[in-house]
């Protein structure tokens, strides 16, 4: 088991990865540099290689199938997670790793909003999608992260081992932070400087596209996390358009004596059937989820023990 793992998600950055790999040597000088290559076709993974890093390969194409690759791969007491295109400075390593490794922080989010990162993206819109986001996800789920896109993290082992990757593009920074967030795991902050990417290095984030994914993806893990909110929601919208549309035919109802808008008087009465069917489920789906967290807790039980004996076995086999 490696004491510090860098993991560093690649896919085309040969102009930036030689340096990463080196600035992430020097910070951490003990630490495991590991490059994951995604298919690459510009001779990334070599020159990630000669520069010194462990080079494995993901053939899936997408960054959260890199991550759900080099989660299960390998085993170390701390991860640092950083992209390959030279954005977040090295100088950020201890304070990110010193969370999980002295106080069993779960994941330590690398804060680029906190600092440089307005004034450095040049990409207008990922700043305003970077903050419409972040609202959401603080909002919805009532968490204080301050950064959730960021590409900087350091994780602890129990996270890395219990955390079940569903997602298979950029929205898996946003399924980790949920996550965390949900099962009520050690999260801090760390403000890092952010740097843009250097001349003639492309970012592969689609503004608009992985932008809507990941809001859909907001969207489908509210329901999934907090159904009982989400249901209950829906429950009250339909609940509101029955009466808005009831109280009309109400009103002729009491004034003539006769229910002119059988129509409408319909969809009414299936709107409150709606409602009342929205509102069970989310009770059910709600009674599902503690059950789930329940059981989370003792599979984060169980792997909190597998790696106390790891530890002891690696201790015992330094002495």
């Amino acid at each position: 088991m490696d004491t510090i793992a860098v993991l560093i998600p690649c896919y085309n950055e040969s102009r930036t990865i030689a340096k990463v790999v080196a600035d992430w040597h020097r910070a951490l000088p003990g630490a495991a540099i590991y490059v994951y290559d995604n298919n690459s076709t510009d001779g990334t993974d070599q020159i990630a290689a000669q520069a010194g890093a462990i080079v494995r390969h993901e053939y899936r194409q997408g960054k959260g199938c890199v991550v759900r690759r080099m989660f299960r791969d390998i085993d170390a007491r701390c991860y640092v997670m950083v992209d390959g295109d030279d954005t977040y400075p090295a100088e950020a390593a201890k304070a990110l790793v010193t969370p999980v490794l002295e106080r069993h922080a779960d994941m330590v989010v690398g804060d680029r909003l906190s600092s440089t990162y307005f004034r450095e993206n040049k990409r207008p819109f990922h700043n305003s999608g970077n903050s419409l986001v972040r609202a959401c996800i603080n909002q919805l789920f009532r968490s204080d992260i301050k950064d959730i896109m960021t590409g900087c993290r350091a994780f602890s082992w129990q996270f890395v081992k219990t955390f079940p990757v569903l997602s298979t593009g950029f929205e898996i920074e946003t399924e980790m932070t949920i996550h965390t967030v949900d099962k009520n795991m050690h999260i801090e902050n760390v403000v890092i400087d952010y740097r843009d990417r250097p001349e003639g290095s492309e970012s592969k984030l689609d503004t608009f596209r992985d932008g809507f994914c990941v809001l859909g993806t907001i969207v489908s893990l509210y329901r999934n996390y907090m159904p009982g909110m989400f249901f209950g929601l829906a429950a009250a919208v339909l609940l509101a358009l029955a009466i808005f549309f009831f109280v009309p035919v109400f009103c002729d109802y009491l004034r003539t004596g006769l229910v002119a808008q059988f129509p409408t008087l319909i969809v009414c009465g299936f709107c409150v059937i709606a409602a009342i069917l929205a509102f069970f489920a989310g009770l059910i789906l709600e009674t599902i989820k503690q059950k789930d967290r329940q059981a989370f807790e003792f599979r984060l039980q169980l792997a909190d023990m597998e790696y106390k004996r790891r530890k002891e076995d690696e201790d015992g086999r330094t002495i």
